[in-house]
């Protein structure tokens, strides 16, 4: 698959990605891929997976993992949703449901099918924001360390990679058992997510 991809516009590829049905069967609604990329997009965001809310409204990130992630950023839901300055590309496109702890994880069929076709698309990408277990799993070197493991030794893959926590407010005891995150980390992350983007991040 990945050679006829490589024939396709940007435009193409996109069209297909939004148009994929690969795992229909296993979601519990109609597939609405969720995605934001142009080829000048200069961050790249990659998290899990949809939520139902953005499922319902097609806008990643559109909920409270959301506005603490732009908070994270020091963006504005402008600059956020602007796919010339942001791409974002989770590692299931599709909201995969809800399971006893919290959603379900991102679709397995969903990476291999595309990813490496669309991140061939960005050659303009200066940072890369990890979020959480399976993003850092396909993205990092080490794909079994645990998430805060990898937050830890943030600075190996800095200033063009940072793995972080889910923003979600599941993740509020984590926050508060490593306050250093937000201490250390968050203050980097807003001036390099200014610098790459030119606009004191706003």
């Amino acid at each position: 698959m990945t050679q006829r991809l490589t024939e396709l516009s940007f435009d193409q590829l996109v069209e297909q990605v939004r148009a994929c049905r690969i795992c229909a069967q296993a979601l519990p609604h109609e597939p609405r891929p969720v995605v934001q990329l142009s080829p000048s997009s200069r961050i790249l965001v990659v998290g899990q997976a949809p939520g139902r809310k953005v499922h319902e409204t097609g806008l990643p990130f559109n909920d409270p993992s959301g506005d603490r992630l732009r908070q994270w950023m020091g963006i504005t839901r402008e600059t956020f949703y602007d796919e010339r300055k942001l791409a974002i590309l989770p590692m299931g496109f599709c909201y995969p449901g809800t399971g006893s702890s919290g959603d379900l994880p991102p679709r397995p069929e969903c990476a291999p099918a595309w990813r490496e076709a669309l991140l061939a698309r960005l050659p303009n990408i200066e940072l890369t924001l990890l979020i959480g277990r399976y993003a850092q799993s396909w993205h990092l070197s080490d794909a079994h360390r645990a998430v805060t493991a990898n937050v830890r030794d943030w600075r190996k893959h800095w200033p063009r990679v940072l793995p972080t926590p889910h923003p979600s407010p599941r993740n509020n005891l984590w926050l508060r058992n490593n306050p250093w995150f937000e201490k250390e980390v968050i203050p980097s992350l807003q001036g390099r997510v200014a610098e790459v983007l030119g606009e004191a991040g706003r």
